[in-house]
C-alpha cells in the first residue's frame, strides 16, 4: 500500500533528494494553519471526495440496472447512427474488455485501489485531487459491485458494459469515471500538485 501511495504521488516524508522543494498550494481561507498548527479544510475535501464517488457510483449502478432490465438480450439501440450504440454485454475482464482470463486478479486490484484511496483521504487537502480520487473510487466501486454480486459467482462476476462507440471497445460509466479520474491525476502530477495541497517545483 505504501508503494501504491508513493506512485500516486502522496508525500509521506519530505523530499530528501534535493531535486524538488514542496511549497504550499494556492492560499485560501481554508488552507491557513490553525493556531495549533493543523491545517483546516481536510473535512471539506473528504466530503467532496465521497460526494463525487457516491454520484459516480449511483449513476453507474442505476444505468446498469436499466440496461439489464431493458436492453440485455435485445438488439442494440442506435444513439448516433452507427457511430454510437447502446449494446449490452457481460465483460469478465478489465475496463474495455481487456484481460478476460484474469477476473479474480482484476477484482483484487479494484479492492486494493479502494483501500489506497481511503488511506490517501487522511492526507487530502486538495480540491482537484478530491474530485479525481472520488471519480476513481466511484468507478472502482461500481465495477467491484458487479464482480461480487453478478454471475457466475462471487469475485468472478461479469461487469455489465453497454456504451459501444464504432470501432472501439464496449464500456460503462464506471470505466469512464476511472479514466477521467486517472487523466486528472496525471494532469495534477504534471503540475506538481500533491494530494496534501503542496506544489512541487523542479
Amino acid at each position: 500500500m505504501a508503494e501504491a501511495e508513493r506512485i500516486i504521488g502522496t508525500p509521506d516524508t519530505p523530499d530528501d533528494g534535493g531535486e524538488r522543494t514542496a511549497t504550499p498550494g494556492p492560499a485560501g481561507p481554508d488552507q491557513q494553519p490553525a493556531p495549533d498548527g493543523r491545517r483546516p479544510g481536510r473535512g471539506r475535501r473528504i466530503a467532496v471526495l465521497f460526494a463525487v464517488a457516491a454520484f459516480a457510483y449511483a449513476l453507474d449502478l442505476v444505468s446498469k440496472m436499466i440496461v439489464v432490465a431493458k436492453l440485455e438480450h435485445h438488439a442494440p439501440i442506435e444513439v448516433i447512427g452507427d457511430w454510437l450504440e447502446f449494446h449490452a454485454i457481460r465483460n469478465p475482464g478489465a475496463a474495455f474488455g481487456f484481460g478476460g482470463a484474469f477476473t479474480i486478479i482484476f477484482t483484487l486490484i479494484a479492492a486494493a485501489v479502494i483501500v489506497v484511496i481511503f488511506r490517501l483521504a487522511r492526507k487530502l487537502y486538495s480540491f482537484p485531487w478530491a474530485v479525481a480520487l472520488g471519480l476513481l473510487l466511484g468507478g472502482a466501486l461500481g465495477n467491484l459491485t458487479d464482480r461480487i454480486f453478478r454471475s457466475p459467482g462471487v469475485f468472478e462476476g461479469q461487469v455489465v458494459d453497454f456504451i459501444a462507440p464504432r470501432g472501439f471497445a464496449v464500456f460503462n460509466l464506471a470505466d469512464s469515471a476511472i479514466v477521467c479520474g486517472g487523466v486528472l491525476i496525471v494532469l495534477l502530477s504534471f503540475r506538481g500538485l500533491d494530494p496534501d495541497g503542496t506544489v512541487h517545483k523542479d
